[in-house]
């Protein structure tokens, strides 16, 4: 696992709280109870993840006592809340965690995430005092005091969930749902509120806008455009053509605004870096201004070059499908917009590739009734009676 998908994972989680106790569970925090007197003056339902915030807190002294209650993606897995004095998101946050060790007993430890790359455990800026964390009904609580800094009335709040522990002594990844990803807010200490940032963190809504142009662009419109070309020229020809050009070309700009929000999306978020998905897009891109060049470089059909045209034509073209369709799966895994979304894409393409199996038999049936050595055959497009059924 990369450094900066640790981060990530202590990223927008960070905690406080815990206890031996045993906890009422509920799906209101009003109603939620401990045991061994812990009692706190105000509480939140927090907007993501399932989780609580209760707290009291004294401003003559700036002392917050909280605890703070979330269910892990998996029993196994991990909770954590913490407070970011330099800014709104992960970088700079005093992070508490809980987790479940491999001799199955919870912790809680402080963790400073200086940077994407920068996760250190140990003590934070804050003085942290009474932590302990339990686990019970499938939840996980921290219970801690900190110490504020004088006068302060209001803190950047941030909280995660994650599923698993590595080596029993570090949270791995969280999730990247929006629900995670908009897991912080503002917590006023005297106002009883908790206000999340909301969907319109403009990481997240450049995350979907690329997810949505590359599975339009590469994804659909293309595969598409080869079926056009492979296919519709049986039928109506010349009108493939054009057809198939126009189809090409919009794939094409839509991708390029894709790999476009993409390069956005990399200034955004330095550190984080998907590798594969991002090689995979180069080359993409790459192959696809050559498939495009192929438009301005297409001999006329008898020309002499016209066969290697269409080898060099054909190839990218594949090449294009290949890499966008594998990148569009890795884009999905990492967006995680939902299984049915996914499912969707892979229902798209099985279709798809059943038409072209239907339109396959078709074509070679057709090709097996003509009679041998007609050179103007429309399924047949190169040097010397060559047969190129997918030239364009």
């Amino acid at each position: 696992m990369g450094l900066y998908q640790s981060c990530c994972v202590i990223n927008l989680c960070f905690m406080f709280l815990l206890v031996k106790p045993q906890f009422s569970h509920s799906m209101s925090c009003t109603s939620q109870k401990f045991t061994k007197n812990k009692l706190f003056e105000h509480c939140n339902d927090l907007p993501h993840l399932n989780s609580y915030i209760h707290w009291s807190y004294n401003s003559k002294d700036s002392s917050l006592n909280l605890a703070f209650v979330a269910t892990p993606t998996k029993p196994d897995g991990w909770i954590a809340w913490g407070i970011n004095p330099i800014g709104t998101g992960m970088v700079g946050t005093q992070a508490l965690v809980a987790f479940k060790q491999s001799n199955g007993t919870i912790v809680g430890k402080t963790f400073k995430l200086n940077s994407y790359k920068s996760i250190v455990p140990g003590e934070l800026a804050y003085h942290v005092s009474n932590m302990e964390a339990m686990y019970s009904n499938g939840m996980m609580v921290i219970f801690a005091s900190v110490n504020l800094p004088k006068g302060m009335r209001e803190l950047n709040q941030v909280w995660q969930v994650g599923s698993s522990v590595l080596n029993g002594t570090f949270p791995g990844i969280h999730d990247f749902r929006p629900e995670n990803l908009n897991s912080k807010g503002k917590l006023d200490l005297m106002k009883e509120k908790s206000v999340s940032n909301g969907p319109e963190d403009s990481m997240l809504n450049n995350r979907n806008i690329h997810g949505i142009l590359n599975v339009v662009s590469w994804g659909i419109l293309f595969p598409v455009g080869i079926m056009i070309a492979r296919y519709l020229r049986t039928f109506v020809d010349p009108v493939w053509f054009y057809v198939h050009v126009a189809c090409q070309l919009s794939s094409y700009t839509i991708g390029v605004a894709g790999w476009a929000t993409g390069l956005k999306l990399g200034s955004q978020s330095k550190g984080i870096v998907y590798t594969s998905h991002r090689d995979f897009g180069i080359a993409l891109f790459c192959f696809a201004t050559l498939q495009v060049f192929a438009l301005f470089l297409r001999p006329k059909k008898d020309h002499k070059y016209r066969f290697y045209w269409n080898m060099y034509h054909h190839g990218v073209g594949y090449g294009v499908l290949v890499l966008g369709i594998i990148n569009v799966v890795k884009g999905l895994e990492i967006l995680q917009p939902g299984s049915k979304w996914k499912l969707a894409y892979i229902i798209f393409l099985s279709i798809l590739g059943g038409i072209a199996l239907i339109l396959e038999a078709i074509t070679w049936t057709i090709v097996l009734k003509k009679k041998p050595g007609k050179s103007n055959n429309k399924l047949y497009d190169g040097q010397n009676g060559r047969q190129q059924p997918l030239t364009s």
